[in-house]
């Protein structure tokens, strides 16, 4: 089994998840209106469940839980979060002055959130394929299913915050297509990137959190009606419970 091949072929796979809005397309207009809360809801849930669940535990479980392996871990979720909160005044100032008012800056910031993501999860899948074929496949399973309810919560949020459907499937799949460059690059560099990816693995987890804590989690509360409100707290709670099913399987 050449480990090249497979991780090119499972990392192509785990890219189509990106299309699982795609049917979305079949929704009538005023309907999707009505559920795009609830996807906004899914997406904070599943962004939390990610970074707390599943990315910060890889990299403590990579460097082990020292006093200073986990300050340095630690150090780069912080890192992560104040990049992005950086980078989101950035945004809203090109909001301001770049002709850009009719896109939220939460959906920027999505995207380069799953540029970086993505690349991570090649990088895992390239890495697995290499100590053996079953931990590949094992390993493309496990990413394959926590893609999907993040995926579909991703595509809710840019077409919450201001894209049209088919242009947000488009621009989602762009930011999936780095999972393949990710595998390509984990397969070539392997003694170099994987020990850059202790340290992408946190960063990434403080994206997370900035953009569930910042700007999803505040678009989900602030409502009137209680009977909503609570649908978007299950939601959120169903995000979080799809994360923790994952790990357990």
């Amino acid at each position: 089994m050449n480990p090249l091949l497979w991780t090119i072929s499972c990392t192509f796979v785990i890219s189509l998840i990106a299309w699982v809005g795609s049917l979305t397309l079949f929704i009538r207009e005023d309907i999707m209106n009505k559920i795009l809360l609830v996807l906004v809801a899914l997406s904070a849930g599943g962004l939390l469940g990610g970074a707390f669940l599943h990315l910060l535990p890889e990299a403590i479980l990579k460097v082990g839980s020292t006093s200073s392996a986990t300050f340095t871990l630690f150090s780069y979720l912080i890192l992560g979060f104040c990049t992005f909160f950086i980078l989101e005044q950035f945004i809203n100032w090109c909001h301001d002055h770049c002709g850009i008012h009719d896109k939220k800056p939460v959906t920027y910031l999505v995207i380069f959130s799953d540029f970086i993501h993505n690349f991570i999860d090649g990088l895992v899948i390239a890495g697995s394929f290499i100590i053996g074929f079953e931990m590949g496949v094992v390993t493309t399973i496990a990413i394959g299913l926590h893609e999907i309810p993040q995926e579909i919560g991703d595509f809710g949020v840019l077409v919450y915050g201001g894209f049209q459907r088919k242009k947000a499937l488009i621009l989602n799949y762009a930011s999936a297509v780095t999972v393949i460059v990710g595998g390509v690059a984990g397969y070539f560099l392997s003694n170099l990137i994987m020990d850059a990816t202790v340290l992408l693995l946190p960063f990434a987890a403080g994206n997370f959190i900035y953009i569930a804590a910042s700007d999803l989690i505040p678009d989900i509360k602030h409502g009137e009606n209680i009977g909503r409100n609570l649908v978007h707290f299950f939601t959120f709670i169903t995000g979080i419970l799809f994360m923790i099913i994952i790990k357990l399987l």
